[in-house]
């Protein structure tokens, strides 16, 4: 058998297989966050799918700071009976589920100028436009405790460990990049400082889940344009990240809807590929840390997602959108049956009633009615 679907490890967290379903925005909780059927369905059908891990669509952290519409939240112990029901769906499928957890800050569009939205400095969001409060000190430490407890909660609900999301230009990443971060106190200027914040969030979680609770980063391998983060700079974070004990890091970028016009392009000395966008990154930072390296993005074949495990040292393959249109994707291939997935990267699965893959809806419509 491939050894895809060798049992591993991240931390003391056992997985029957190296698929991961990458945190996906569902946009199907309710107004203040919390589960709906539709939730609880989903992510039943994706442990059903023989998926070794399931990464929750990002909580948000603080009530007030919400992102999106329709996603999670992590922000009061009021989550977390309800959390417990989702993650003992999950485990009695024999799959695991980590909650990914975000600030989400000025990479939004939902409800400007209704709330306040923090920012390492007042730079716009170069996608939404949107400016945010440079934050005090004080609230930075209120951030950072609002990460721990919303991780304490995800411990006492069950889930098997917790994702930071500092990627994709949301807070954390925005601390990170020279293009957004423009403070002169201790959280900006050289890189020790600019990754400051998320060191402080890790040792913080750590503090109240204790040592062997997994704790995963998801970091943005380049920012893609001049003057922002660096891959250079992202493998110099993901050494530190390995010196403090996180236990897994998952490579990705911010390139959502630029996939395609992307493709073949190089950054940073690496290119972007047709399968596995950034799978060149995560080999680099798979050879420097001892920490297991997730790759995340453009995954649509399992003979192509082999040679990348045959040929590198990256030991995780998290995938989004072809879950969305196969949820039963992994035991369909550990079945033997190896047909690339029904995705066209389309990026039509956001609508106003959730994300989901309404091409594969339409077409499994259209041969019923044969």
């Amino acid at each position: 058998m491939s050894t895809l679907f060798t049992e591993t490890r991240i931390g003391n967290m056992a997985l029957k297989n190296r698929f991961i379903r990458s945190a996906t925005w569902e946009n199907m909780a309710t107004e203040d966050g919390h589960m709906t059927d539709k939730l609880y369905a989903i992510y039943e059908e994706l442990a059903k799918g023989d998926i070794g891990l399931i990464v929750t669509g990002y909580a948000n952290i603080v009530e007030e700071e919400k992102p999106n519409a329709g996603m999670m939240g992590m922000y009061n112990d009021s989550f977390i009976d309800e959390y417990k029901k989702l993650t003992e769906l999950v485990h009695i499928n024999d799959s695991k589920i980590v909650m990914q957890l975000a600030y989400g800050g000025t990479k939004t569009t939902h409800n400007v100028g209704e709330r306040v939205i923090y920012a390492p400095s007042e730079v716009c969001e170069k996608g939404t436009q949107t400016l945010g409060k440079a934050m005090t000190k004080d609230e930075i430490d209120y951030i950072i405790q609002a990460f721990a407890q919303a991780s304490r909660r995800a411990q006492e609900s069950g889930f098997d460990g917790v994702e930071i999301h500092a990627a994709h230009t949301y807070l954390i990443n925005q601390f990170l990049s020279p293009y957004y971060n423009r403070r002169e106190d201790e959280y900006g200027g050289s890189l020790d400082n600019r990754m400051r914040l998320l060191l402080e969030i890790y040792a913080e979680i750590r503090k109240l889940v204790g040592d062997e609770y997994p704790i995963l980063v998801k970091l943005t391998a380049s920012e893609f344009f001049e003057g922002g983060l660096t891959f250079d700079e992202t493998r110099i974070v993901c050494q530190k990240l390995e010196a403090i004990g996180v236990d897994a890091i998952i490579i990705s970028g911010n390139i959502h809807g630029k996939a395609n016009s992307m493709i073949g392009e190089s950054f940073d000395g690496y290119t972007i590929q047709q399968e596995g966008y950034f799978h060149e990154y995560g080999h680099v930072i798979s050879e420097e840390v001892n920490v297991p390296v997730i790759t995340v993005g453009g995954l649509t074949d399992i003979d192509a997602i082999e040679e990348i495990a045959n040929k590198t040292n990256i030991q995780y393959f998290a995938l989004s959108r072809p879950l969305l249109s196969e949820p039963h994707l992994v035991k369909r291939w550990k079945e033997g049956n190896r047909a690339p997935v029904e995705c066209e990267r389309c990026s039509k699965c956001r609508t106003k009633r959730g994300n989901f893959c309404i091409v594969n809806k339409k077409r499994k419509s259209q041969l019923a009615r044969l």
